[in-house]
């Protein structure tokens, strides 16, 4: 009734665009960083301004990605280079830590005001996996995992939970890189062949095949079913509602 092989006995989630509906919140909070950034350095440079692309950038460039990745990655993509600075960097400095401050600070106060929410079906199915005695943990690049797993009130669906702030702690490389799903793996103790990634994100279905995990499942929430599997993913759903009517 899980859509899964048999031999899955753990199951590791994504947070933002999987369990939770705030995808939308970081690519809109990256697009109002991005934008005041770049604005401010064609005018100053006397270019164009060519703005962050909420869509096209964020998958690209930034989803499922550490902040500082993120930050360095797009801009790249635009050719220019900031000094790193550190990840405390105050939101005014044009450091790549001071951009992920500025992102951050954006993310929290969209959070603060407007809530978060679970998927349902992403909750049904997290329920259901629990039910048939698997273990679960969240994987996140995000260093506000545990307060938006609060706020969306799931926070005691998880065994185990690998984040931003764990990632920081044991220097864990970031998605696409497979770290921070091999240490959730570890963590619940089992081998990667023996636990099912799920992610929505381009980088994090990446980090699930290179960690050779025993499934890697695309979450299809923007259209890029395609893009999902061509990096990887083994099945894509819209939802993962979808898996508990697969078999």
């Amino acid at each position: 009734m899980l859509g899964l092989p048999d031999h899955v006995r753990t199951c590791l989630f994504d947070l933002d665009g999987v369990l939770t509906r705030t995808a939308k919140v970081h690519a809109a909070a990256w697009k109002e960083m991005f934008d005041d950034f770049l604005r401010g350095r064609a005018d100053r440079e006397g270019t164009d301004f060519v703005p962050f692309d909420a869509v096209r950038d964020y998958d690209e460039y930034v989803d499922g990605r550490p902040r500082e990745d993120g930050v360095r990655t797009f801009l790249a993509s635009r050719g220019v280079e900031l000094p790193d600075g550190a990840p405390d960097d105050p939101p005014e400095r044009d450091t790549v830590g001071g951009l992920g401050t500025r992102k951050n600070e954006l993310v929290l106060r969209r959070i603060r005001e407007d809530g978060v929410e679970a998927y349902e079906g992403s909750v049904a199915y997290v329920h259901a996996v629990r039910d048939a005695g698997l273990r679960t943990a969240v994987v996140s690049s995000s260093a506000n995992c545990r307060d938006v797993l609060a706020a969306a009130g799931i926070d005691d669906l998880f065994d185990e939970r690998v984040d931003g702030v764990v990632a920081r702690e044991q220097r864990l490389h970031g998605k696409p890189a497979p770290d921070t799903y091999l240490a959730a793996a570890r963590a619940l103790g089992v081998p990667p062949a023996e636990a099912a990634v799920f992610e929505d994100a381009l980088a994090g279905v990446e980090a699930g095949r290179a960690g050779n995990f025993g499934l890697v499942v695309g979450v299809d929430r923007a259209g890029q079913a395609e893009e999902l599997r061509r990096h990887g993913a083994d099945v894509v759903v819209d939802d993962l509602a979808e898996l508990m009517e697969s078999r």
